[in-house]
């Protein structure tokens, strides 16, 4: 599992994580406007927000960014106001305007207005100007602990050397021998001596000199190295909470998802697990997600409420397209259950087939309700069915359901479902349930192999513990055999557990393990997301077949290709669109008598009386047939007479039948319809010259 969440075939929807281009624009070089807003967010930016805003292309795509960094920022997004944005903008105005009237820099560039804009105004301020201490300032603030600070400390600017702005006093690094004007007679290393001269001459400003935190005193007056942490945590402070994923989404999506999502990126949880199905032998991606927040919205002839997800799936081998497909998920509740759905929230499951092989793994979600969109991006390995025995899994879950065995659905196998929660958070009220397969079974492994499982708590003082074993010939025999498992987690204390299953054989001799681990919550009871998911009737499981043909054809791999085709045709020969996609990749092997033959199947559906005429003609002309291809080539052009696949291949045809006028005109309407088709211009080219 990795933690950190059937009209296949006949839609697809271009998906994919986009690399980062790695063109930046120099600051220098962007427009005045955008330079302003870099100066105004110096402070609160990231890195990474900063270096994707640096790769946008356009003003557009500028502006649009600028409103997705301030939404994340912005503590009530169900009102119109961005208080944060509002605070923030207010601070800058005010440090430019009061703290830089004495210094040749802008107000928000110096210390003072560096610390007034994250910090805001101080609870109380000293200004000190006595005989024998440089010009200081003492500001008071009290500190937010969920941002590292600390509950209450003071921050000390001074005029180093009586000249120039104020500067932010180090105790560390300046040292209390900074703020005295006479060192004369001094020991410098001697810091108690020097905490009593400041106490002498300016008794307030003394505590400050040393320690930022109020009443702390170190051994031997030598000013605190917490110092140092306290004024790099309220640098930091402004970016605590905010995770820079959404600037990268920003860039990644932008093509992809339409601009008035763009800035509208939802954190999400998501679990994908690899469950081998032992009844199909094939082998199924399953994932949940689920978005950190739902937004919801009223529909009044029915007096419901509803949220509206369109599912976009993308699986890539080294940046090559293998498989993708887009789903639809409604969700319809009454107004008792929106509190419910508020505080549970949902999660967004499904399935799909995958042959073997190393995959990135793309899961793009968007919410049509408040144009909010989600985004899981990760490697997956399907290993393939040869081999010694081995454990796949465990995928973890509260609970297990009873299921129908004739429908699929996500995180079931057989008649079990595993009820999966993306956090992977267990409460004492739940079940700890597993599920797991072992692959390439052999016979005498059945009979006499275990499966042991160890259940371990980690924390070092009277973790939980628990063991207990599987007799593997207890389940049915397949080549791949599914295992569910569930026990109670109300014995167990409230902890991070690993669960550890161990393969052994007849004779007890370890073959393969795996883990994976469990957060056991103190809670009795936890909301569990409400799960959107899709049934498939395993009636259908043709679909599937096509499926995987359709993937082994773009891995490469047509001898397998071929062999998934042959069997979910023969299962289904009435399913014509898998029966033209099946021609295709015949002609595609140069199988052309076998489409010939096959793509009679399609002869009376009248919707896709094009695709037949067109296959038929690509056949006929494979075969060398060419009058007859000229006589398809025509009928489907008949229906519509702008496609170039057919007007290219009719051209050729008439060219190879001795019609050179024809030829010619043919393919150079097709060159009207797209003028960069540079074969085509060298065919014309050569039946002109001949």
């Amino acid at each position: 599992m990795i933690n950190k969440s059937l009209r296949v075939l006949l839609i697809f929807l271009v998906v994919g994580s986009l690399l980062l281009s790695g063109q930046r624009i120099r600051e220098k070089d962007l427009s005045a406007k955008y330079q302003d807003w870099l100066k105004l967010v110096s402070y609160i930016i990231q890195p990474e927000e900063k270096d994707v805003f640096l790769q946008l292309a356009n003003d557009r795509e500028r502006d649009i960014f600028i409103e997705a960094f301030w939404r994340q920022r912005d503590p009530t997004p169900g009102t119109p106001q961005n208080e944060n944005k509002d605070e923030h903008t207010r601070r800058f105005i005010h440090a430019n305007q009061r703290y830089g009237r004495s210094t040749p820099r802008e107000g928000w560039m110096t210390d003072m207005g560096r610390i007034y804009i994250i910090l805001g105004e101080p609870l109380s301020t000293e200004m000190f100007e006595v005989s024998g201490i440089y010009p200081a300032e003492v500001w008071t603030y009290n500190g937010d602990r969920t941002k590292g600070l600390p509950t209450q400390f003071n921050l000390v600017f001074f005029q180093r050397s009586g000249a120039g702005e104020y500067k932010l006093y180090n105790p560390t690094s300046d040292g209390p021998a900074a703020l005295i004007i006479d060192k004369q007679g001094l020991d410098l290393s001697d810091h108690r001596t020097l905490y009593n001269k400041i106490l002498e001459l300016a008794p307030t400003l003394a505590g400050p000199s040393i320690s930022l935190i109020p009443g702390q005193y170190p051994y031997n007056y030598t000013p605190s190295p917490r110092s140092n942490i306290v004024i790099a945590s309220i640098f930091e402070s402004p970016k605590k909470d905010i995770s820079p994923n959404y600037a990268t989404h920003f860039l990644n999506y932008k093509g992809v998802v339409s601009t008035d999502y763009l800035t509208n990126y939802v954190e999400s949880h998501t679990d994908v697990a690899l469950i081998q199905d032992p009844i199909l032998s094939f082998n199924f991606l399953h994932f949940s997600i689920s978005p950190s927040s739902v937004s919801i919205d009223y529909f009044e002839p029915n007096d419901q409420y509803y949220c509206n997800y369109q599912l976009n799936v993308g699986v890539k081998k080294s940046g090559e397209l293998i498989f993708q497909y887009s789903k639809d998920f409604p969700f319809y509740f009454e107004p008792e259950n929106v509190d419910i759905i508020k505080g549970k929230g949902i999660a967004i499951q499904d399935s799909f087939p995958l042959i073997e092989g190393t995959y990135q793994l793309n899961i793009l979600i968007q919410n049509s309700v408040g144009k909010e969109f989600s985004v899981f991006e990760g490697g997956v390995v399907i290993p393939e069915h040869t081999g010694d025995p081995k454990i796949i899994g465990p995928v973890v879950g509260y609970g297990l359901q009873d299921y129908p065995a004739h429908l699929h659905v996500p995180f079931k196998v057989v008649d079990k479902q595993l009820l999966v929660d993306p956090a992977s958070t267990i409460s004492r009220g739940d079940k700890v349930a597993f599920f797991f397969s072992i692959m390439n079974m052999t016979e005498d492994l059945w009979k006499g192999g275990k499966v042991d499982v160890f259940l371990g708590g980690l924390k070092e003082k009277d973790p939980s513990r628990i063991t207990f074993t599987l007799p593997l010939k207890e389940y049915p025999f397949h080549k791949i055999i599914g295992i569910n498992h569930a026990l109670s987690a109300d014995d167990l204390s409230p902890d991070y557990y690993e669960l550890k299953l161990v393969l052994k054989d007849g004779e007890g001799i370890p073959l393969h393990e795996k883990k994976s681990n469990i957060i056991v919550s103190p809670s009795e009871s936890i909301p569990h997301p409400v799960t959107l998911a899709k049934s498939f009737p395993l009636s259908n499981y043709f679909l599937y077949l096509y499926s995987l043909a359709n993937q082994y054809d773009r891995a490469d791999n047509p001898e397998k290709a071929e062999s998934h085709y042959e069997k979910a045709f023969s299962l289904n020969p009435s399913y014509h669109p898998g029966t033209i996609e099946y021609c295709h990749f015949l002609l595609k092997i140069k199988r052309f008598q076998k489409s010939l033959d096959l793509i009679e199947y399609v002869k009376d559906s009248e919707d896709l009386r094009f695709e037949y005429f067109l296959v038929k003609g690509k056949a006929f002309m494979g075969l060398e047939k060419y009058f007859a291809a000229v006589e398809s080539f025509l009928e489907g052009n008949k229906i519509y007479n702008s496609d170039i696949r057919i007007l290219n291949s009719l051209g050729y045809c008439f060219y190879k039948t001795g019609d050179k006028q024809s030829a010619l005109e043919t393919l150079r309407a097709s060159l009207r319809l797209s003028p960069d088709q540079q074969e085509i211009r060298a065919l014309i080219q050569e039946i002109e010259k001949e």
